[in-house]
């Protein structure tokens, strides 16, 4: 078989983003990647046993009947040469190992809140802010509303000034696109900021 070179051109050209969805359990991490990814997303979804029941609350989220036991996989093509990885994390404590390596080479992180269980996101936020990885919280409108104003809940996550809170709604992928640009706009500014510094 002969060996083609521009196959080995376009790949050297190509670059790749990786982004990372994390948050609470429930808090709609799968719903946002399935919303705006280009292809099917990989989903590794199993069914809620009575032994997860008995471990993950499902205060405010009694309907749900699956949880990622590993992660979601979604992708985005910007251009022919700029693609955007999109990895949704495993919200549970018992699966918060695999964190470190999701996170290798990412730009930066989405943290999904859920107004109604706004500490689930606490430890997401305080993993990205101890690895130094630019994130944005996305509060997700389940009911279509926000309960308290953005502000409030930056205060209430202890945020830094700088730290963009979008409202969302994870089901609508003009809304997730949205948060992903807030994300690469933030993500882009801190690198500046660190280079001038």
């Amino acid at each position: 078989m002969a060996y083609d070179v521009s196959d080995r051109t376009a790949a050297d050209s190509l670059m790749t983003i990786k982004i990372l969805v994390a948050g609470g359990f429930g808090a709609g991490k799968t719903t946002l990647v399935g919303s705006v990814s280009e292809i099917m997303p990989l989903q590794t979804e199993e069914t809620l046993s009575e032994r997860g029941e008995m471990v993950d609350s499902l205060y405010g989220v009694e309907q749900k009947s699956t949880t990622t036991v590993a992660m979601d996989f979604g992708r985005i093509t910007i251009r022919k040469d700029l693609v955007v990885y999109l990895f949704g994390t495993p919200g549970q404590q018992r699966f918060w190992f695999m964190w470190d390596d999701l996170a290798y080479g990412a730009l930066g992180a989405v943290v999904m809140a859920d107004e109604r269980r706004l500490a689930d996101c606490f430890p997401a936020v305080d993993y990205f802010e101890a690895k130094r990885i630019p994130f944005v919280v996305a509060v997700n409108c389940f009911d279509g509303m926000r309960r308290h104003p953005l502000g409030s809940i930056a205060q209430a996550l202890n945020l830094a000034s700088d730290v963009p809170v979008i409202a969302c709604d994870a089901r609508r992928r003009e809304s997730s696109r949205d948060v992903l640009v807030a994300l690469a706009e933030h993500a882009i500014a801190r690198h500046h900021s660190r280079r001038a510094a």
